[in-house]
């Protein structure tokens, strides 16, 4: 069990194993929506990265360090890969005590590519936080211990949509009340994709703030149907809302996987590069540096340390070019979007 929270940090299958798992708590059904050309006259043609005006047939991967703010060994190794430049995106836990520091560094760069990991759950055995928000005001936030809820279920069971919403709020606001606006907004966990309801709140404080989520565009009908498949809540509500969504959306979205070494990770990731097709995917990543704190915080840790040298390494640099793949930001999306 431990072992399990401890990849609930990185596991894309988990997060869409329990989406299902909310849709029935909610009494939601989760049919699966069919998005064949008859079922959808504006199938996709054009990848979200061709839309943004990047070459087609392209593999466009926006490599995202994700935790940054939850804790010191995770800012160092975030600032490490932005000044290298060998990574330029990552998004920050706003309720963690690492936060404000990481946000502070930030607003000393030039146009950082630094989100808000909006942050709703507090999964480590010793290692929590509670809100951002006055706990008063969101009371279904807020476990028996004082802290957030450790598991996704636990959110959705307790937290109501006006809850979601002040905390999701009073986090994006923090940042930008530091005198630093955030590139862009994406879920810890994926809890905002726990109910459509939170979904809602989601894309909807996305477009009020004009800062894009990590929206997944799931007209491809291969894309829809792996996610579906992993019990992903593609209800016909949850289809028409990222339908809607006007801002930025991927074409997909995924984690760097596992390896018992250090090499067999390397080689984890290549195939899921290889594996990929084109368009824009996000794949997301937790590096820390390794200090005996970290040991205590995640039995994780080592796949992290792992993580916080992979994109240093020349093999991988060396593959991305031999692959012709592009690399991307949020901040370049939205450049493109704009221009």
């Amino acid at each position: 069990m431990n072992r399990l929270k401890d990849r609930l940090l990185s596991r894309i299958k988990f997060i869409l194993t329990i989406s299902l798992a909310m849709v029935l708590l909610y009494g939601q059904t989760a049919k699966a929506v069919g998005l064949s050309a008859g079922d959808n006259p504006q199938e996709k043609t054009m990848t979200n990265a061709e839309k943004l005006g990047y070459p087609a047939g392209k593999k466009v991967i926006l490599l995202h360090c994700d935790d940054a703010g939850m804790c010191d060994e995770a800012n160092k190794a975030v600032m490490h890969y932005f000044t290298t430049g060998d990574i330029q995106s990552a998004a920050v836990m706003v309720p963690c005590p690492y936060a404000v520091p990481l946000v502070e560094w930030a607003k000393t760069l030039d146009s950082p590519d630094i989100g808000v990991h909006l942050t709703l759950t507090s999964e480590w055995k010793t290692y929590r936080w509670g809100p951002v928000s006055d706990q008063s005001k969101v009371p279904g936030l807020i476990d028996p211990e004082g802290k957030m809820w450790r598991d996704v279920p636990d959110v959705v069971t307790h937290a109501s949509p006006s809850e979601i919403e002040t905390e999701v709020r009073a986090q994006i606001d923090k940042v930008i009340g530091l005198g630093y606006r955030p590139s862009h907004i994406d879920t810890h966990m994926g809890t905002l994709y726990g109910s459509p309801d939170y979904l809602k709140i989601f894309l909807k404080l996305a477009v009020e703030y004009d800062i894009p989520a990590n929206a997944l565009d799931v007209s491809d009908k291969e894309i829809a149907e792996n996610f579906r498949q992993q019990g992903y809540p593609i209800t016909t509500e949850v289809v028409d809302l990222l339908n809607n969504y006007p801002l930025p959306k991927l074409d997909n979205f995924s984690s760097v996987p596992d390896g018992k070494t250090y090499e067999a990770k390397r080689e984890n990731f290549f195939n899921l590069v290889r594996s990929l097709k084109p368009g824009i995917t996000e794949i997301i990543f937790h590096p820390s540096v390794e200090t005996e704190n970290l040991k205590t915080i995640t039995g994780s840790w080592q796949q992290r340390v792992w993580e916080a040298r992979l994109f240093s390494d020349p093999v991988v640099k060396k593959f991305f070019i031999e692959n012709d793949i592009i690399i991307t930001t949020w901040r370049e999306i939205m450049k493109r979007r704009q221009g």
